[in-house]
């Protein structure tokens, strides 16, 4: 305890978002600048838990696909041997942001994290700076979850896209247009188990 007249202790605050620890986040479909849930990293970069990177790419190719709605989704499936060949899978394009724990917490919900929607998983990017390629290291993507990953990859015709470009998002269906009496995760096992 201090003397009488001391100055209060101070309480240790919480770092302002400028300096907070930050994750990379690798967005490849509707986050992406253009697109409908872009809106939400615009706020997150009003109250400065987002910034842009940079234009970035996946390191490997990877399977990108549509499902219901015109929902992008990565897939984190092994392709080798029987899985995929034949130019299936494409170095994604996308875009990369440094993204504070409370932006963070802001994707899991959008992206269903916890509702089994998307998973949030370690990725491998090359940030395109001015020419010159630079390996990214700790960044992360949103990724279909494992439970209907490989369904997907099927239902896909396992041929996936380079990017979520306005032709590949053409169709897209905003949530609040989608059908509400069944939840995403319901509306993804109708998808995955109907005929292409």
């Amino acid at each position: 305890m201090g003397a009488a007249g001391d100055a209060p202790a101070e309480r240790p605050s919480s770092p302002p978002a400028a300096t907070a620890k930050r994750t990379l986040v690798f967005t490849y479909g509707t986050l992406k600048r253009g697109f409908s849930n872009h809106s939400l990293l615009q706020d997150l970069f009003l109250t400065g838990d987002a910034s842009f990177a940079g234009a970035a790419a996946t390191a490997s190719p990877l399977p990108l696909v549509c499902g219901p709605y015109r929902v992008p989704f990565l897939l984190n499936l092994p392709l080798g041997g029987g899985g995929g060949g034949g130019g299936c899978c494409h170095r994604v394009k996308g875009e990369l942001y440094s993204v504070t724990a409370r932006g963070l917490a802001r994707l899991d919900e959008l992206e269903g994290v916890s509702r089994g929607h998307y998973e949030r998983l370690p990725v491998e990017v090359v940030l395109a700076d001015e020419g010159e390629q630079q390996v990214v290291e700790g960044a992360v993507a949103y990724y279909a979850h494992r439970g209907y990953a490989a369904e997907m990859w099927a239902r896909s015709g396992r041929r996936g896209h380079a990017e979520y470009s306005p032709a590949v998002a053409a169709g897209y269906v905003r949530r609040v247009d989608r059908p509400q009496g069944q939840t995403f995760l319901e509306q993804i096992r109708v998808f995955v188990s109907s005929q292409s």
